[in-house]
């Protein structure tokens, strides 16, 4: 069999105008798994409540972090595909579950070299219904419609894989390395109803008691545990004294309840409870995007001083760091060789 990798990052506006934005937005915000309600309300919501507004204002967000190259997120992924590429022998293809480069594109340029097996690799390190699973059921819808005789081998969540916990651990150290006072985990947030509905078991995020120190097979699926899961084990691997890091949830929209404590108030709070050097990692997003660049170097840098605080750092997230491509080389390679790795691959 002829075989391949594709790398699914989540996507960026074309540009940084008021139409591209809006075109991205819509394509986002329409997708059930994201706002997850009956699509006529889901329409409704998204073409008279956010789309009449919120491109604007996301427009002035994404020209803050424009490069000349592009879009941060999509050019960091570009470069992680090309230094991948380099170190692997089959074929390595990006894509975007929203945007471009398109998940279409990729697969029809993989069916025309002749591949019928292929590596997904979300770049999501963890399981949630409107990153890791929208990216996957979309190769997959894809695939079936283009290339059906193609086989989909996807790398499960790796949110406390050695490979990743290390290299989050590195891309780290120079900043953990000055002294601070405290270290915030942020991670995208989602609605507590995403959770209960992933929930395989029906009765267990999110309903029993202590339910992410609770085993059980909901984990598999549950998005707040295995952000828990990643802390735990940096803060094992790092060194981190108890005590000294706490876990927020940004990136909010709407009413509904979300995962809890928010990282804006969190912010604040920290300063205000005598926290003077703070550094926040993300450890959701492996490409600096939007969500880290802008809403917490930026606007959390201010929410911080001016709540009392003194040296704010964001640490970047992962990007082209050495010990992360290697993480992505060994998934590769475990793939090419499952049988001699002994290692099972999830389909």
């Amino acid at each position: 069999m002829k075989k391949a990798v594709l790398l699914v990052n989540l996507g960026s506006p074309d540009s940084p105008s008021v139409p591209d934005v809006r075109r991205y937005l819509r394509e986002f915000l329409m997708d059930g798994r994201v706002l997850d309600v009956p699509w006529p309300v889901r329409f409704c919501i998204v073409h008279f409540a956010i789309l009449p507004s919120r491109p604007k204002a996301s427009a002035h967000a994404y020209q803050s972090i424009w490069t000349r190259a592009g879009s941060p997120l999509v050019v960091t992924s570009r470069n992680v595909q090309r230094q991948l590429q380099q170190r692997v022998e089959v074929p390595v293809e990006l894509a975007m579950r929203y945007q471009n480069p398109s998940i279409p594109n990729a697969v029809k340029r993989l069916a025309s070299q002749g591949v019928d097996e292929l590596l997904l690799i979300p770049l999501f390190p963890h399981y949630a219904m409107s990153s890791y699973e929208t990216a996957v059921e979309r190769v997959r819808e894809v695939a079936a419609r283009r290339a059906p005789a193609m086989r989909i081998v996807v790398q499960p969540p790796y949110y406390e894989d050695a490979d990743y916990i290390a290299a989050l651990v590195g891309s780290a150290q120079d900043y953990l390395a000055e002294p601070y006072d405290h270290l915030l985990f942020s991670f995208h947030g989602v609605p507590e109803r995403q959770i209960r509905k992933s929930d395989p078991t029906g009765h267990h995020c999110l309903k029993a008691p202590n339910c992410c120190e609770t085993p059980s097979p909901a984990h598999a699926f549950c998005y707040r545990a295995q952000c828990f899961k990643t802390v735990a084990a940096f803060n094992r691997a790092a060194g981190i004294p108890a005590g000294k890091s706490s876990v927020a949830f940004q990136s909010r929209l709407g009413r509904d309840p979300w995962l809890t404590p928010y990282t804006d108030q969190q912010v604040a709070a920290l300063a205000r409870g005598g926290v003077k050097r703070l550094r926040v990692i993300c450890p959701a997003f492996v490409s600096d995007c939007l969500e880290t660049i802008e809403e917490i170097g930026m606007r959390g840098k201010e929410t911080f001083l001016e709540a009392g605080g003194k040296d704010f750092k964001m640490i970047p997230c992962l990007n082209e760091h050495p010990l992360w491509i290697a993480a992505l080389e060994r998934m590769v390679q475990r793939f090419l060789a499952p049988a001699k790795a002994g290692v099972a691959v999830g389909v």
